[in-house]
């Protein structure tokens, strides 16, 4: 029987699910009831205990979430990154019945070599070292059965998670958020996909010889069988403690492995966690990995990501007005303005300052620079009613906040500004939709892959019920 989105599937993902989730849920709608103010640190805990038990997508949801600023409170933040990515791997049986499944009865033949033992796994699959007959290193990436049926009923708990904070706090209204993730969480799940993402990749960033990018081995892939060439690096965290040079040179090899990609030809890669990329002792080049969280932004995004920049740069309040348009911000106010600029200030604060420095300098008293800033930014969103982000900002506040740790843990002192104007030097965004559309097409996309066309993609009335 094929696999697929099943009820049977859905039902049994949605007793585990809701068995974990109705206690926390239940106490959240009887405060409410009973006028009581909750309590979001034991609501925390509780949710981090209850998600402890589930591997799988809604893990990975809920880690995404605690990396995007203000979507959930510290409170939860704090819980959810202490979940582990990893799930149950798979026994040698049911690997060889996944990957007869995949390539045939024969699959065995197609490898020279195939090693029982995962060397990795994650939420959605797992990856097995194998050798090509032609003496070439593979890594295979096998999903876990039912994930479809998996996905959507996570999907669907995803909410109840998201509104039990929303009973306490509306500064931030996370359904777009939501809207987004669901999307990109589908597109994971489609190996040939990736297979796509992977190429386009290899095409951007050809002239960059500091980041390296796995192949596709179409012949031994599927929709939920990626085979691609092996890359050799190690964790990123082995190089904190190397000279300041070499720090720096990583450092950079790495914003333009993410930003190239972006400025160049609106593509972002959207999910910069340290498990996604490697480092090459011997020249400290970056292998960039995982290729399932690929956002395509329209050419005008990108545009609108650098009038913010001058904006704030030239204190040009109706540019700024225009910036925040372009990403989708609805009913602005001047008070809505000066509250979102805030954070944007800090986020583009290393880009406007023409010297070297580390991507977040610590105040005077030690405090966290950051995390006041998004205190402070919370406080005044609630204040004022609440805001919606836009779904096309998720992905791209959330590399820019996630490279900027990495980046912080390696204490590089760069010129950001720099970096930054040598990519945005001669932007033209009619030159970008040209990149783009070439792009797209070498790496076999027939149509800009975005939300809208994603392979199994929501309509809006689905959206809303999720």
């Amino acid at each position: 029987m094929a696999e697929g989105n099943t009820i049977g599937g859905r039902l049994r993902r949605y007793a585990k699910v809701s068995t974990a989730m109705g206690g926390i849920a239940a106490r959240a709608a009887g405060e409410k009831y009973l006028g009581m103010k909750g309590d979001p640190a034991r609501m925390a805990v509780d949710l981090r205990e209850a998600l402890g038990g589930l591997k799988g997508p809604l893990m990975k949801v809920a880690q995404i979430l605690s990396t995007i600023p203000d979507v959930l409170p510290e409170e939860y933040t704090s819980e959810l990154t202490q979940l582990q990515a990893d799930a149950p791997r798979m026994g040698w049986p049911f690997v060889k019945r996944r990957m007869t499944s995949e390539l045939g009865a024969g699959w065995a033949s197609k490898f020279q070599s195939f090693e029982k033992e995962a060397a990795a796994a994650a939420s959605l699959g797992q990856v097995h070292r194998a050798v090509h007959h032609d003496g070439r290193k593979l890594a295979c990436k096998l999903q876990y059965p039912d994930m479809d049926s998996t996905v959507e009923a996570d999907l669907k708990q995803l909410k109840v998670i998201i509104g039990i904070y929303r009973r306490y706090d509306k500064a931030v209204d996370p359904s777009e958020v939501q809207a987004e993730l669901a999307e990109r969480l589908r597109e994971e799940l489609d190996y040939g996909r990736e297979a796509k993402n992977m190429a386009l990749y290899s095409h951007m960033l050809r002239k960059q010889d500091g980041v390296h990018v796995p192949e596709s081995i179409p012949d031994l892939s599927s929709r939920r069988l990626l085979t691609m060439t092996w890359m050799e690096g190690e964790r990123v965290l082995n190089f904190v403690d190397r000279d300041p040079e070499q720090r720096q040179k990583l450092a950079m090899n790495m914003f333009r492995a993410w930003y190239v990609p972006f400025y160049e030809y609106g593509v972002i890669h959207g999910d910069p966690h340290l498990g996604n990329y490697t480092v090459r002792p011997d020249d400290l080049s970056v292998n960039l990995l995982d290729f399932g969280t690929i956002r395509v932004f329209k050419p005008s995004f990108v545009k609108g990501v650098i009038d913010l920049y001058f904006a704030l740069a030239n204190d040009d309040p109706e540019r700024a007005i225009h910036a925040y348009e372009t990403w989708g911000f609805q009913n602005l106010s001047k008070e809505l303005i000066a509250v979102l600029n805030q954070w944007a200030l800090f986020v583009y604060g290393p880009l406007l300052e023409d010297r070297p420095r580390t991507i977040q300098e610590e105040l005077p008293t030690g405090a966290n620079h950051g995390k006041m800033i998004a205190e402070q930014v919370h406080a005044d969103l609630r204040a004022m009613g609440g805001v919606t982000p836009p779904r096309e900002f998720v992905l791209m506040d959330r590399a820019a906040i996630g490279l900027g740790s990495v980046f912080w843990r390696l204490k590089a002192e760069i010129n950001w500004y720099q970096l930054f104007h040598e990519l945005i030097g001669d932007f033209d965004v009619d030159r970008l939709a040209a990149r783009q559309a070439e792009a797209l097409k070498v790496a076999g996309f027939e149509e800009e892959p975005t939300a809208a066309n994603a392979p199994g993609s929501l309509d809006h009335d689905e959206i809303r019920s999720v």
